[in-house]
């Protein structure tokens, strides 16, 4: 058994953060009911790579978070929306919303609304900067908070000047930070039976990435620059190999150590951290020279072998053919959509328990897949749910396996 199975998770989030959030619940059992506006769902459900999947509203960008959850396609701007929404409420354990602050208040559907029909909802909102505040009214998406939280000015060289990270790192942090953030929650109402609201802004978890510099600024008054592949000491940093790029890891003393005489330089031995930061330049000097006699993948093996964290800079296809990745199930399949052959993977979870792993069970739903069936559950009878799909409230999409 999961940790989250028998928990019901309402997530009307769009693009990446909320909805990593709510992946990560369901992959830990949930039963997340993932809420589309029809004629205007997630837009991941239509970026990608793959024009087809994206004309289908299955994009890759949705197809990485959509997994083991329902969905259900409500217009929360029609009376009729916003009765199934409360309906499905009444007896959810957690809601997960990214509108804009006010938004749902503005159609009655926000937290003090709702806590009075369910006071145990653990309700989180995800917004830019927070609920309130001077900048709190303002939306945002991963590169604007790479920028405006000093992120991108960290990032590259001083020849190539600010650059954003190559994933988005900002949302699924702040998808990781939501989900501990509820996880948290839940841990509180088990002990007082209370659920409660809970504010996360982006451009807080932003800051949370960089603590060591933020600290390093606030109490040593040190501004952080730009280094690219530079660090302080020439043990760690990125070295030119004889085909491709290694990326050294000397980090401490004792593998400065092993480095040093796995080289056949025991003279380049420091006993004092301290001393290891004057020597850059002379050791670096060293590093170039040596490095160029092997192949990247040679000296991966090679200072492994002598206890030196080292790794080639790889591509993505490489890395996801190392054994570590199938040894410990981070990657599970799930059937292609729109009927093609085959498999896809999908990163499930970085932990493994020793009860309840993370796991993909079922593949993501087309957009409304599950409308009537979520609407049923909500005690909708027939004729209502059909009367909501008439108006246009609700919208029954493509059933489930349809594609196979």
């Amino acid at each position: 058994m999961r940790p989250f199975e028998r928990l019901r998770v309402i997530d009307a989030t769009h693009v990446l953060a909320g909805p990593f959030a709510a992946y990560q619940l369901a992959v830990m059992g949930a039963d997340v009911i993932k809420i589309d506006r029809p004629g205007e769902p997630d837009q991941v459900r239509l970026q990608g790579p793959d024009a087809d999947l994206s004309a289908a509203e299955m994009g890759t960008t949705y197809l990485a978070q959509g997994a083991n959850k329902r969905s259900a396609a409500l217009d929360l701007k029609t009376p009729g929306g916003q009765e199934a929404l409360r309906a499905l409420l009444r007896d959810a354990d957690v809601f997960v919303e990214n509108y804009r602050p006010g938004a749902l208040a503005s159609l009655g559907l926000g937290y003090d609304e709702i806590a009075r029909i369910n006071p145990r909802l653990v309700y989180c909102s995800v917004s830019a900067f927070g609920q309130d505040g001077p900048r709190g009214p303002e939306t945002g998406y991963d590169f604007v908070f790479q920028a405006v939280a000093g992120l991108m000015a960290l990032t590259g060289t001083e020849e190539t000047g600010p650059l954003k990270s190559g994933a988005p790192v900002v949302d699924y942090a702040t998808g990781y930070m939501t989900a501990f953030a509820i996880s948290a929650a839940l841990f509180h109402r088990e002990r007082t039976g209370r659920g409660q609201h809970i504010d996360l802004a982006m451009f807080d978890a932003t800051l949370m990435l960089m603590s060591t510099h933020v600290t390093a600024l606030t109490a040593g008054g040190k501004a952080p620059h730009p280094e690219g592949n530079r660090f302080n000491v020439a043990g760690v940093g990125a070295y030119d190999t004889a085909d491709g790029l290694l990326m050294l890891g000397a980090a401490n003393m004792r593998q400065q150590k092993r480095l040093w005489e796995a080289l056949d330089r025991p003279d380049m031995v420091k006993t004092r951290h301290a001393d290891r930061i004057p020597a850059h330049a002379a050791e670096a000097a060293v590093l170039r020279e040596v490095m160029l006699t092997r192949t990247a993948s040679e000296w991966e093996a090679y200072l492994r072998d002598h206890g030196v964290p080292a790794g080639k800079v790889r591509p993505l296809e490489e890395a996801l053919a190392d054994p570590q990745l199938a040894h410990r199930g981070v990657l599970q399949p799930l059937p292609q959509p729109l009927g093609r052959a085959g498999e896809y993977r999908v990163p499930v979870a970085p932990f493994l328990m020793s009860e309840g792993s993370p796991s993909v069970s079922t593949p993501p739903p087309h957009l409304g897949a599950h409308t009537t069936e979520v609407l049923a559950e909500a005690g909708f009878d027939p004729e209502r749910v059909a009367a909501l799909l008439s108006e246009g409230a609700a919208v029954q999409g493509r059933a489930p396996g349809a594609d196979q």
